[in-house]
């Protein structure tokens, strides 16, 4: 399994610019992580994996948002039946992070992503660190540079 030592290595080597922060504190929940950062949990991101007619894809939006699974398919040129949300063994299997820990990059392969363009409003972010003690910090602009992501509108909009 993969963790925050690999992270930090992965960051050296491809000179992101990027820190990982340890709050002290377990982290593995959008409140839990905002809490202990003292931050919106609208700047805590996840990182969801997908299957999309069996091809694995990374998702990442805001932690408190919803896919909305028929614009992603339709994103993705797909029907809705063809898109499914990986379990968390696979999606270990297949980034070799666990969820909970898991960041935007550096997994076992590059995985082509999609940023939902709804829920991402904050220049300073926050995503899993590669452990659930460990947080990563990056930039807005730097994640889309890194991840060389599509932004798209994946989540589900509420209307007030």
């Amino acid at each position: 399994m993969l963790d925050d030592k690999t992270l930090v290595a992965f960051i050296s080597q491809e000179g992101i610019n990027a820190s990982l922060v340890y709050p002290g504190v377990p982290t593995p929940t959008v409140p839990e992580a905002a809490r202990a950062l003292g931050v919106a949990g609208e700047q805590i991101i996840k990182s969801l994996v997908f299957l999309a007619d069996a091809v694995p894809l990374l998702v990442i939006a805001a932690g408190e948002s919803r896919i909305d699974y028929k614009a992603l398919a339709e994103a993705l040129e797909l029907s809705r039946r063809k898109i499914k949300f990986a379990s968390s063994d696979l999606a270990l299997d297949i980034t070799g992070f666990e969820v909970g820990a898991m960041p935007p990059f550096g997994h076992k392969e590059k995985l082509p992503t999609l940023l939902d363009d709804h829920s991402l409003r904050h220049e300073e972010l926050f995503a899993g660190g590669g452990t659930k003690s460990a947080l990563l910090r990056i930039s807005l602009k730097e994640l889309e540079r890194v991840t060389n992501a599509r932004r798209l509108g994946l989540t589900e909009r509420t209307v007030s």
